[in-house]
């Protein structure tokens, strides 16, 4: 660990992203601690690519998908830490001490943030409780700001090339073989996505979709039927 703490490298994923982006980067920058960011962007048509630039936030570009956005910037960075976040999420005040709190302890190989959705309303609430109960039994997504060791990462070989599924994916293998913490905060995410499709599509989006998966329903043909739930 760096004599100031580790370095974090915050690996954003984007497309088309240019509305989110300046929020998400003003946001970084706000927060104690040390941090890079990459903008993983995967063919942008709109200005998020030259907001990135005008910054000095370096871009990676790749094509193919998520993962392959993911993996290419994962490799480009230079921290002892890989946080990947989302363009519509906010870390909490305290994100960087509690990384590094959780990182004295070297048993610890990655986790996530506790998650609440913006909103005040009884639907945002809805989808905070019901992310707190299934992350409590293992089960967790990259909207809630998935972060990981370098070395852990690399050894599990990133994230796999899936249509759908491929954050879930690599927490499962993240789980079933080392110790995780869900830092405190919360970490901030939009409901933009899910209220269009409502409380119960959402929901099954989260269950119905995660057990065809677990048993064997090819990612193909699940993105499919993600595209009509959402």
């Amino acid at each position: 660990m760096s004599p100031g703490g580790p370095l974090v490298s915050v690996i954003v994923p984007t497309l088309d992203e240019e509305r989110a982006l300046p929020g998400l980067l003003d946001h970084v920058d706000s927060l104690p601690g040390r941090w890079e960011v990459l903008v993983a962007d995967g063919g942008s048509r709109d200005a998020t690519v030259d907001i990135a630039v005008g910054r000095d936030v370096r871009v990676v570009h790749a094509s193919g998908g998520r993962p392959r956005q993911l993996n290419d910037a994962a490799r480009e960075a230079g921290g002892e830490l890989l946080l990947f976040l989302h363009a519509d999420s906010r870390l909490p005040a305290g994100a960087y001490a509690s990384l590094t709190s959780a990182t004295t302890d070297h048993g610890i190989a990655g986790g996530n943030f506790a998650l609440r959705f913006d909103g005040e309303d009884g639907f945002a609430r809805l989808l905070t409780a019901a992310y707190a109960f299934q992350r409590r039994l293992g089960f967790y997504y990259g909207d809630s700001s998935v972060w990981v060791r370098r070395e852990v990462f690399e050894r599990l070989g990133g994230y796999r090339d899936l249509e759908i599924m491929d954050d879930y994916d690599f927490v499962r293998r993240l789980e079933a073989g080392h110790r995780t913490a869900c830092l405190p905060g919360p970490a901030r995410t939009s409901d933009r996505r899910w209220r269009r499709a409502g409380l119960a599509r959402t929901l099954f989006s989260w269950w119905a979709i995660r057990l065809l998966y677990v048993v064997g329903l090819p990612p193909s043909r699940l993105a499919r039927l993600y595209r009509r739930v959402r």
